[in-house]
């Protein structure tokens, strides 16, 4: 996290043009220019001004923004419920869509199901997350009319207005993780339905589908559960897409304007609120998995 920050505040302070020219406004005199540099810290060295941020970012303050006059850490605050509620819809979606679909695919490796599954997640991952943006606006909101293509609605306000604000966002969102999982739940699967104690199940007469839920599904979703903690850096990046595409106001739409105005304390801010969660997520995939195998219990409780 040390080395994220310090790399984007160093990136952010090597762009060209300053926000106090913008905020000074293009008539302004080169003293008025100053001015308002020296107000905002801008004239310090960038050690200085990276130690200074980062002792203060340590205490839970990441500034004033200079273009809104909002606390950086307030204006994300404010903006984290409703991105955290669409990557959590939009992974619950990605799930139901995943499992099923790879469950039986690696069943039926090299069967029909298992070809078309595997084209059509191919296919998909192959556009773009904002393509499957518009076609759902096209069809549901355009053409059905059954939801609504922009907009968001508070929870408080209504929980099933709610989630028609918030589905077509998370649905877009699913749509481009969803492959991802197929894919790696279809290889888990596959592989262990060769392992020596699922012949021993079928030796003993199981099904099928108590094979698949009983004895081959719990080994098969350690990799699912990998890459859902290292997707977490790739659903933040679709969610500053999706959020802008449908005018949610989340983390991802507040980062979009930060940059618009060249507002980098806040680009700052963001950069670092991300890779704190990604670090403390995957901290959380890591602890699931002492939950998922037993063995990793036992080796915990002899070490």
């Amino acid at each position: 996290m040390l080395l994220v920050s310090a790399l984007s505040f160093s990136m952010l302070s090597l762009l060209p043009g300053s926000i106090a020219h913008q905020l000074a406004g293009e008539m302004a005199s080169p003293e008025d220019v100053a001015r308002i540099e020296q107000q905002l810290g801008l004239d310090r060295p960038l050690p200085e001004r990276y130690l200074r941020w980062a002792g203060n970012a340590m205490q839970g303050d990441l500034g004033i923004s200079p273009t809104t006059r909002e606390s950086v850490s307030t204006a994300i605050a404010h903006r984290i419920p409703v991105s955290v509620q669409l990557m959590l819809y939009a992974q619950v979606l990605a799930l139901l869509i995943a499992l099923p679909a790879g469950l039986y695919a690696g069943a039926k490796e090299g069967g029909t199901f298992d070809r078309i599954v595997s084209s059509t997640s191919f296919g998909v991952l192959a556009v773009p997350t904002f393509v499957f943006g518009l076609i759902l606006i096209l069809v549901f909101s355009i053409g059905l009319g059954w939801l609504p293509a922009t907009g968001y609605v508070p929870p408080g306000t209504s929980l099933l207005q709610n989630f028609r604000s918030m589905l077509l966002p998370a649905l877009t969102l699913a749509l481009a993780e969803a492959p991802v999982y197929i894919r790696v739940l279809r290889n888990e699967v596959s592989s262990t339905l060769r392992e020596e104690f699922v012949h021993v199940a079928r030796a003993k007469g199981m099904s099928r589908r108590q094979i698949l839920l009983r004895h081959a599904l719990r080994p098969s979703v350690f990799g699912l559960v990998t890459i859902m903690g290292v997707n977490i850096g790739h659903l933040i990046g679709g969610a500053v897409i999706v959020e802008t595409l449908f005018a949610l106001p989340g983390v991802g739409r507040l980062l979009i304007e930060a940059v618009t105005q060249r507002d980098f304390l806040t680009v700052q801010g963001i950069v670092l609120f991300v890779a704190i969660s990604f670090v403390l997520i995957n901290a959380v995939v890591d602890g699931i998995y002492a939950l998922l195998d037993p063995r990793l219990r036992r080796r915990k409780r002899r070490a």
